[in-house]
């Protein structure tokens, strides 16, 4: 007879995620494990919820964070959900759905913890079948500080990979265009939206289908259709990139998180992507965790239509 997991008895998982609702870019899914007295370090430090953080240096001050979670916290992983994994669930089963399946996935491979708290009541309350003490609560950032240290370690990643977005298309369409919205469907990202329309009749391959499209109507035309590229079985594109078959969700070895790190950055399109540090790879994480993303090459455009609303983001 098998002995059921070994469940620490100080240890507080905590789930959140960054880039739910732009129609724009990935979504990036966090969890940490950290113990109270951790804890209690980490929110002495400045460690709350990411969106706290606000201003042109809102960023670097989330990124200068990320070292300190990392020595703090017993677990640290990061699932990157590109757009093309975001548009099948839309259209399959809907964007909670996801969101529990990759959440799921995470707890799964942390360490087994006294208690998990994910942020959103309504959203990850099913999860409670499968794992009884777990807590969902709204605005958990606020009530622990394992949620928040996975609000801004999502959060930092997301930035990260906007940015290279930003590196893509600001040359041609300006930064202050691409980069202000930050992929959030409000005037300047709208504004970018339609210029890359008008000038390449097609979406940019970063773009949600799932999203509604109805400002731009005029551009795409009636017969639009999101999801006609939008295959079942494989990411449609890679961020930066064309798509292969999707390669499955991993642990690092240790010592391998930079190298990880290193090889994302250059254009990868693993989905779901984990990333995973524990206490041996705290050193190599904290050098890796300084340095902001290096800018991916230039992918090939592939030729797309383009689509009627059907948004499913919630």
């Amino acid at each position: 007879m098998s002995a059921g997991p070994f469940i620490h008895d100080e240890l507080i998982l905590g789930v959140d995620e960054a880039g739910r609702g732009p129609i724009l870019g990935p979504m990036v899914m966090a969890c940490v494990a950290l113990r109270p007295r951790k804890a209690a370090a980490l929110t002495r430090a400045g460690v709350t919820d990411s969106k706290a953080f606000a201003g042109e240096k809102a960023h670097e001050e989330r990124l200068r964070l990320i070292p300190r979670i990392l020595e703090c916290a017993d677990h640290v992983s990061i699932m990157v959900v590109d757009v093309a994994d975001i548009d099948r669930h839309c259209r399959e089963g809907g964007l909670n759905r996801l969101e529990q399946e990759r959440a799921a996935y995470m707890i799964t491979r942390a360490p087994a913890a006294r208690r998990i708290v994910c942020d959103g009541a309504r959203l990850f309350r099913p999860l409670q079948a499968r794992w009884p003490h777990l807590e969902a609560l709204d605005r958990a950032e606020l009530k622990h500080a394992s949620v928040a240290a996975a609000s801004i370690v999502a959060k930092v990643r997301r930035d990260q990979l906007w940015a290279k977005i930003c590196r893509r298309y600001a040359p041609e369409f300006g930064d202050d265009i691409v980069g202000q919205g930050g992929g959030y469907c409000n005037p300047p990202t709208r504004a970018f939206l339609r210029a890359y329309i008008k000038r390449y009749r097609r979406l940019p391959p970063e773009a949600r289908r799932s999203w509604p499209w109805d400002f731009a109507r005029d551009l795409l035309g009636k017969k639009f259709d999101p999801w006609w590229d939008v295959p079942d079985h494989r990411p449609q594109l890679g961020l930066f990139g064309d798509a292969g078959a999707a390669a499955p969700a991993r642990d690092l070895e240790a010592g391998e998180l930079e190298a990880e790190q290193s090889e994302r950055d250059a254009a990868t399109n693993e989905s779901p992507a984990t990333v995973s540090a524990s206490a041996p790879e705290r050193a190599a994480v904290k050098r890796a965790a300084a340095r902001t993303s290096s800018p991916a090459p230039a992918s090939r455009r592939r030729k797309t239509r383009s689509t009627s609303p059907s948004s499913s983001q919630g």
